[in-house]
């Protein structure tokens, strides 16, 4: 009587595909809520702080599109991630990373929200970087 012995990376695989798919839903919801913050920018909604004196200043329109434009890109990338895609990866970590740094520069026009994304983008990297699907050997 023979078992069948699993090879490691089959028995990663699962977890692997689970954390990308992870990060895929995250830049999605991601992107839709840079598309929302966007439009509410661009329609000057009364949401936003106005602080005078911040280092990084623009205008809240300003703002918004650059989180309208950046948002969209999210929302399609993390719809590519559901493909498995080296290149959807790699392009997911860019443009997570942008939406950090931009929702850093954002801080004081909306700070508490600001904050929540830097931590959903972090997951997003942290998800994108860390799996490796169809890697062979242990981790």
């Amino acid at each position: 009587m023979t078992q069948a012995v699993k090879h490691p990376a089959q028995s990663y695989e699962p977890l692997a595909t689970g954390v990308v798919a992870f990060g895929a839903v995250m830049l999605v919801i991601g992107g839709v809520l840079g598309i929302l913050r966007g439009i509410m920018a661009v329609a000057k909604d009364n949401v936003f702080v106005s602080t005078p004196d911040y280092v990084f200043q623009f205008d809240v329109s300003g703002w918004g599109w650059i989180h309208l434009i950046l948002g969209f890109v999210a929302f399609m990338v993390g719809l590519s991630l559901f493909k498995a895609r080296l290149w959807a990866r790699i392009a997911g970590v860019a443009i997570a990373g942008l939406l950090l740094v931009t929702s850093f520069l954002s801080l004081p026009y909306y700070p508490i929200w600001s904050v929540v994304l830097i931590a959903m983008y972090g997951f997003v990297i942290w998800a994108l970087c860390v799996a490796r699907p169809g890697a062979s050997g242990a981790r």
